[in-house]
């Protein structure tokens, strides 16, 4: 048996039999740092990426619902995966392998024009049709002082500022929409100078701003034509100062903790950096 075959479940490897005969691993793509496996494979001249989840995951059911609900705008243009097998219960999902390489580290994350073509994609999942919630604000506010008590490095007098700030937010109705969850170059392929779409265990109905924090904390920064042309390619620029605040603020103090708590160094200190900035910009 392939090594990486051999960290799923016996559910997992049954179900990729049945799915994908004669399979074998072409490459292992995964991070190593969350409790998954992301497998390119071939089976019978084809080529597959399967994504599993262990015990602590849970991002595989995220993932079913991106590709039943959402997902096709994107995959009719060919610019996301389709489909082809999945199992909630097993936490497995298999998809068409897309061509490409990765934006982040290469060329094309230098190229102004990855990030039109990526404010077009987003404009297009964005633009299927919202839902207004009106508990959306409190829940995410809970989240985040449930985060706050979890162990992280913030300092008890930052944090004690932190609580006193979300305590304080508003609560206004939103509208929520079809979101990505992780919308950044390390998601993003591109071939023959196209842009596509991968990964989608963070998908889930969220305010529009969801997907612009991510890109705010580096690539804005880095070369401010990448902004210039994200805000052309999706048509418009959401980010009114109350609520983007919020979601800058709450982006931060999550990175803040979850890196930590998984243990990455430099993630965790770029989200210390987002928490300075966000509370030097309110």
């Amino acid at each position: 048996m392939d090594r990486s075959l051999s960290t799923l479940t016996d559910t997992q490897r049954d179900l990729l039999r049945e799915w994908l005969p004669d399979l074998h691993v072409v490459r292992d793509h995964s991070w190593g740092l969350v409790d998954n496996v992301v497998l390119e494979v071939e089976s019978q001249g084809q080529r597959f990426v399967v994504k599993a989840d262990g015990e602590t995951n849970h991002h595989i059911a995220r993932e079913l619902d991106a590709h039943e609900q959402w997902l096709a705008p994107w995959v009719a243009l060919g610019r996301a995966p389709r489909l082809v097998a999945g199992d909630r219960s097993a936490k497995i999902v298999v998809t068409e392998y897309l061509p490409g390489h990765l934006v982040l580290g290469s060329d094309a994350q230098r190229n102004p024009d990855t990030f039109r073509q990526a404010g077009e994609l987003l404009a297009i999942l964005h633009g299927q049709p919202a839902v207004i919630d009106a508990s959306y604000e409190a829940r995410e506010n809970a989240k985040i002082l449930q985060n706050l008590d979890k162990e992280h490095r913030i300092s008890p007098e930052l944090e004690t500022e932190l609580r006193g700030i979300v305590m304080g937010w508003p609560d206004e109705p939103v509208a929520l929409v079809p979101t990505h969850g992780d919308w950044q170059p390390r998601n993003w392929l591109v071939h023959d100078g196209r842009i596509s779409v991968i990964d989608f265990g963070r998908a889930a109905l969220r305010s529009v701003l969801a997907d612009w924090t991510r890109l705010e904390a580096r690539d804005f920064r880095e070369d401010p034509a990448r902004e210039a042309a994200f805000v052309e390619g999706y048509g418009a620029d959401p980010r009114e100062s109350g609520a983007w605040f919020r979601e800058r603020l709450r982006e931060a103090i999550n990175t803040a903790v979850w890196a930590h708590l998984i243990g990455d160094e430099p993630f965790e200190e770029q989200g210390h950096q987002m928490i300075a900035r966000a509370l030097n910009a309110s």
